[in-house]
């Protein structure tokens, strides 16, 4: 029986797991190592955050982007855009380096045996292991609007599900959202010479600024200071003090999860975009028909008005909800047991990342519900790794609380939340894509 298995292999299962092997647990991991960025991005993407907050997490800070850019001879710079697959092909290099050889068979099945947990791998086999960490990253939360879930996979798709944009060439295609990954997307499509409308609810695009230098008058930086996830002290917040999130009441916490670091688009992509894609805003679709090999939308607007487009094919950017009903690989059983977050629907953590069933521990988009906004974003991928590992040592009676260092961190980024009152500024600053 493992100490440990890790379900998962992005950004934040191989983070866990680099401190796990560091502290010396029994460890399995289970995945295709960086998937969501390898298999469900199209070529001409980049990353919405800066390099220097999209490090994947080792003990002493090893491995991080920056040396991965020097071993390829090139720099890895704020304010310039790192493209996805540069990014994922550095999670492969700390892979090699700081985690165990990683079993890319998938996990379908955990439930609960004595001792610890009994999962079980796509091809059948069994795997005992007494404490489990579940780091599932997006693809198992895709959410796509009701009114278009009856049309048939050839004609409707999630935004994650391209690896390749190429299919789309001379058809007119429909992306439905906001965000980053709705406008990306849509540039991509017209780049490539695809006719391309974007649907928005909004009645505005949200554009992030360009980020200020790193190095800045000290007044200046303290005005606005930069963090993993945008500049600003509320940004601040989100992203250095995930643990003084989590004790805000479970109501307050589901709110500014569904709220805070809405859809946005990069600075970088402005100019790509308006000239190339024509946008509704204030629209959303009401309903979707199959009709004559296309489809036939209802748009309805803010003020009450409709009108019907046709299209080839629509393309749903509209984000990942990590609700417990997502959770098909846990056992039923365990997971209606699951204590969850208000209304929200997702999971409750503990402060080492713990679930309310003993040994099952939550990462990522898993225990944004409870931590925040920074649990979307590979930023928080330190901050889980080094928690969440201190929490299973604990569960296993192998050590104690958290490392010293951690320890004072926190407290120190209490103490400065508590003294410094964070001046207003917009939700929606750059983040990861």
């Amino acid at each position: 029986m493992y100490d440990l298995v890790v379900v998962g292999a992005g950004p934040y299962g191989l983070s866990i797991a680099a401190h796990a092997a560091a502290a010396g647990l029994d460890l399995r991991v289970f995945g295709r190592p960086m998937a969501a960025w390898r298999d469900h991005m199209p070529p001409g993407m980049y990353l919405k955050s800066e390099p220097w907050a999209s490090n994947l997490s080792a003990p002493r800070g090893e491995f991080d982007l920056a040396a991965y850019a020097a071993s390829q001879g090139t720099e890895s710079r704020h304010g310039v855009p790192l493209p996805v697959r540069f990014f994922a092909s550095y999670g492969l290099w700390f892979a090699e380096r700081a985690v165990p050889p990683v079993d890319e068979r998938l996990i379908t099945a955990v439930r609960p045996c004595p001792g610890g947990f009994h999962l079980t791998t796509d091809d059948g086999q069994s795997v005992l292991t007494r404490t489990v960490a579940l780091a599932l990253g997006v693809m198992p939360f895709i959410d796509i609007p009701a009114p278009l879930r009856g049309l048939p996979p050839e004609q409707v798709s999630h935004s994650s599900h391209h690896a390749d944009l190429a299919r789309f060439e001379g058809q007119d295609v429909t992306v439905v959202g906001g965000g980053q990954a709705a406008l990306e997307t849509a540039a991509l499509l017209a780049e490539q010479g695809t006719a391309v409308r974007v649907v928005v609810r909004a009645d505005r695009l949200n554009w992030n600024t360009l980020p200020p230098p790193r190095e800045r008058p000290v007044v200046e930086a303290a005005r606005r200071p930069h963090t993993g996830l945008g500049c600003g002290w509320r940004n601040w917040l989100y992203a250095e003090t995930p643990g003084i999130f989590r004790r805000l009441p479970a109501q307050t916490r589901a709110r500014v999860f569904s709220s805070a670091l809405g859809p946005a688009g990069a600075w970088w992509l402005r100019d790509r975009f308006e000239p190339a894609v024509g946008v509704r805003l204030g629209e959303s679709v009401a309903a979707a028909v199959p009709s004559g090999g296309r489809v036939r939308l209802e748009l309805v607007s803010t003020d009450g008005r409709s009108e019907t487009v046709e299209t080839d094919h629509v393309i749903a950017a509209t984000g990942f909800t990590p609700g417990l009903d997502r959770l098909g690989l846990l056992d039923g059983d365990l997971r209606g047991a699951l204590r969850t977050v208000g209304a929200s629907q997702g999971p409750e953590a503990s402060a080492v990342f713990e679930s309310s069933y003993p040994g099952l521990f939550l990462a990522g988009l898993l225990s944004a519900p409870s931590f925040g906004p920074s649990m979307r974003f590979v930023y928080g991928a330190t901050y889980t790794a080094e928690r969440l590992v201190a929490g299973v040592r604990r569960r296993l009676g192998t050590g104690g609380g958290l490392p010293v260092t951690v320890r004072q961190r926190d407290v120190r980024r209490g103490a400065q939340s508590r003294t410094r009152q964070p001046a207003r500024t917009p939700l929606g600053s750059p983040g990861l894509s």
